[in-house]
């Protein structure tokens, strides 16, 4: 990593209006993204992470906190140049390729439609050259771009959706679950083509998953998010070498393994928030060790260090 912050996210909270009470969806969520790394943001369905992804895109308004994109605020009211640069540097992957396709429109227009709202281009040539160029970095034939989403199959339509972020030429891809809705014979195709264009691009992805072994080959750092709040964050070996939390030790227990012997005999970890810390000291972020985040009181980072031994 570059030690170049790209994003930082400070004390994010993002609220939803539910008739007269309102719904927090993410609270206290702070983090910084370095330029040319994969942070990956991982947990269960509901927990906030794609919610965290979509105030970034300025899709759900922030309530408290503050983000910030190459250092300038990128939340709240903003000047109508710096939105513009970030609707095009900051590129949002959607999890279901059918739903994020326009059904009616054909591949030309799917992958270009970006530059024809930013008119990144100077005459019709150039803006097929660049389709052209997308479709094939993403391992598709330029002949596509007069088909349909419908005659493609899932994999394909996901490179779709991936050609389409690249043609803005983008420095941050926030991948909201890109391959959950995909077979698992195409999910190591297009990790390995974002891994690729990650490098030949020199990009900076924020990964939004659910499933900690998919993130643990793609990832840089991981954060674990649990009903809003980060709870432990960490570089990638280093969380599955030595996981603190008992939530992060109950996600990785559900992890399956290729292995039946080692699947039946291996104990799954059911996470009880009720055996937490209940004194009246809140919990609050800490590092046990460097690099390595926990939200605990100190009585819980003392105990949850001593049932993980250090490796």
């Amino acid at each position: 990593m570059s030690g170049d912050v790209i994003l930082s996210v400070r004390n994010l909270g993002v609220d939803f209006p539910m008739g007269r009470r309102t719904f927090t969806a993410a609270d206290g969520v702070s983090f910084d993204l370095e330029r040319g790394e994969t942070f990956s943001l991982v947990g269960e369905s509901g927990s906030g992470k794609t919610t965290i992804g979509r105030a970034i895109m300025r899709i759900h308004p922030a309530a408290r906190g503050e983000i910030l994109f190459e250092g300038e605020p990128a939340s709240g009211p903003i000047p109508r140049e710096r939105e513009r640069r970030i609707r095009q540097k900051v590129q949002m992957i959607f999890q279901d390729p059918m739903a994020s396709l326009n059904e009616r429109a054909k591949v030309d227009y799917i992958v270009s439609e970006g530059l024809l709202n930013f008119h990144l281009f100077q005459n019709d040539a150039e803006r097929r050259a660049k389709v052209e160029q997308a479709l094939l970095e993403v391992g598709l034939l330029p002949e596509f771009a007069s088909r349909f989403p419908h005659e493609f199959s899932g994999g394909q339509r996901q490179r779709i959706g991936i050609a389409r972020a690249l043609v803005m030429e983008p420095e941050l891809i926030i991948a909201d679950e890109p391959i959950s809705a995909l077979d698992v014979s195409i999910r190591a195709q297009v990790i390995n083509l974002m891994n690729r264009l990650k490098r030949d691009r020199r990009l900076t992805y924020l990964f939004i998953a659910h499933d900690l072994s998919v993130v643990r080959f793609i990832s840089d750092r991981i954060a674990v998010i649990r009903r809003g709040r980060l709870v432990e964050l960490a570089k990638s070996e280093r969380l599955f070498e030595r996981p603190l939390h008992p939530y992060t030790r109950s996600l990785l227990s559900a992890v399956p393994v290729p292995d039946p012997d080692v699947e039946r005999a291996k104990r799954h970890l059911a996470y009880d928030p009720a055996t937490q810390d209940q004194g009246t000291a809140p919990p609050s972020w800490r590092e046990p060790e460097p690099g390595h985040f926990l939200l605990a009181t100190d009585e819980e980072a003392r105990r949850w260090a001593e049932e993980v031994p250090e490796v």
